[in-house]
């Protein structure tokens, strides 16, 4: 505590903030899954073009290529990278429609958020049991 003349002036400190308590608006978490998926496809794109490839390779690398698509835990992380994929589109097209000032009141934004979330998880059902 400082003193200022006779009054006593209490430190401010930061305010602690519990992240897990926070509730964010739909474009709140709409707008932070864009920013995971596309670090998430950024991360991944080594290893997609080594499978892209392996699909395009000799006879021998395209078996090589079946035998490892075999795996349950390469599909699932392959349909994880498909919503990576759909979601930063959907969300791309969002954010460019709010930089021409098209949706950008609050029932408007928050109903694309809500649209762009439900057509990235839809559209990723069906490729993926399309891709299983």
């Amino acid at each position: 505590m400082k003193e200022r003349g006779t009054k006593m002036l209490a430190k401010k400190r930061p305010k602690y903030l519990n992240l897990f308590e926070i509730r964010l608006p739909p474009a709140g978490v709409a707008s932070i899954m864009h920013r995971m998926s596309g670090a998430g496809l950024f991360l991944m794109l080594p290893l997609l073009i080594y499978l892209l490839q392996l699909s395009l390779g000799t006879p021998e690398e395209f078996a090589s290529f079946k035998a490892i698509m075999d795996y349950p835990l390469v599909k699932l992380f392959l349909i994880i990278v498909l919503w990576g994929f759909v979601h930063h589109f959907f969300m791309g097209i969002r954010i460019l429609l709010i930089d021409i000032h098209i949706g950008v009141d609050l029932p408007a934004a928050r109903a694309s958020a809500i649209f762009v979330t439900a057509v990235g998880v839809l559209l990723t059902a069906i490729l993926g049991v399309k891709l299983w």
